[in-house]
């Protein structure tokens, strides 16, 4: 097994054995399957790099007509139809755009005073750039608590679970700005687009409630798309964000895309940060949720024994302050103390 073939295993060991088996078994049996199978990894291995991750790689598969059966039953139908699966790896990316983490941004927002504008890097089709107008029901250790937008209940309904009844939102954040940045935008009246978003969604257990609230989701922004400007982050973030109105706390956020920079290209958006922060007279927010692992300056301040799996590391201005389920299921913040009002 050549180098490459190796490490291409153990990302899809990995995958399968952390990543997957509570999201989507399925998945995790695949990855498994595929770890240990020569003829697949050689094949991988010839591939740019962006194109050997499992969640392109499985959601091309379906795309192209594979079955949802395991992978020993699969196996043969993947390698007869890879050049199939290769095309569209090559033409499509993995923006799994989860409306679900809206649930988890509310949270800091709604702490922030006056009025905000939402600047998302990373914002495939923007359908995180709305959470102002989801209704959301939290399940908290006092009862369920439910927060809907100022003129009502939305189509968009959100479940989160929470470990402390005080993290739920007394308020809607007052949102008067919103833009994005991407290199592929997403544009939510295309239902060929949105049917490749709805097909990145994992196959597992909540599978059918993510796909019917990523729809209702494409569906409330493709009435109001926001503008998605198209580009790398590096290159547009100061340009973009000296657009944002004076008036308006600046809110740069993400969710699971710095995993896909290299080390360097981390820091440099760090240093970004900083660089919008002293460019601009009003106040900017840099607001993450990043695995644990992807910005080791952030990891240092989690608390000690923090169950990191499954979950984003929820950080403000580089201070860690909650652990937020990666498709916005939970978010915890026992462990982290009670932050300030004006803090995210």
């Amino acid at each position: 097994m050549t180098t490459d073939a190796a490490s291409i295993a153990a990302a899809y060991d990995e995958f399968g054995r952390r990543w997957a088996p509570d999201t989507s078994p399925l998945y995790a049996d695949w990855a498994l399957g595929v770890a240990s199978d020569r003829a697949l990894l050689d094949r991988l291995a010839a591939l740019p790099r962006r194109e050997q991750q499992p969640n392109l790689v499985f959601a091309a598969a379906r795309w192209v007509g594979c079955p949802l059966l395991r992978w020993a039953q699969i196996r043969d139908e993947v390698l007869a139809r890879w050049d199939e699966i290769v095309a569209v790896g090559a033409a499509r990316s993995v923006q799994t755009n989860e409306p679900g983490r809206c649930a988890t941004l509310l949270p800091p927002l709604s702490r922030l005073d006056g009025p905000l504008a939402l600047l998302e890097v990373g914002a495939a089709a923007g359908l995180c750039l709305f959470p102002d107008r989801c209704s959301v029901e939290y399940a908290t250790p006092d009862g369920p608590r439910r927060v809907d937008p100022p003129d009502g209940p939305s189509p968009v309904l959100l479940a989160c679970g929470v470990d402390d009844a005080a993290s739920v939102p007394t308020r809607m954040p007052d949102v008067i700005w919103r833009r994005g940045i991407d290199l592929h935008p997403i544009d939510t009246r295309d239902p060929d687009a949105v049917a490749w978003l709805e097909t990145l969604v994992w196959p597992g257990p909540d599978h059918d409630t993510r796909v019917g609230r990523l729809r209702a989701a494409a569906s409330a922004v493709a009435s109001d798309p926001p503008e998605i400007s198209r580009g790398d982050l590096l290159d547009l973030l100061a340009d973009v964000a000296r657009s944002a109105p004076r008036e308006a706390t600046l809110v740069v956020f993400h969710s699971a895309v710095l995993l896909y920079l290299s080390a360097e290209e981390r820091r440099r958006f760090a240093s970004l940060i900083d660089t919008v922060r002293a460019d601009l007279p009003q106040r900017v927010v840099w607001l993450a949720n990043e695995t644990a692992g992807t910005l080791a300056a952030i990891d240092a301040g989690l608390p000690l024994g923090v169950r990191t799996d499954h979950r984003f590391v929820q950080s403000v201005d580089g201070i860690p302050i909650a652990m937020a389920g990666q498709h916005g299921a939970q978010y915890e913040t026992r462990a982290f103390g009670t932050p300030p009002r004006t803090a995210a």
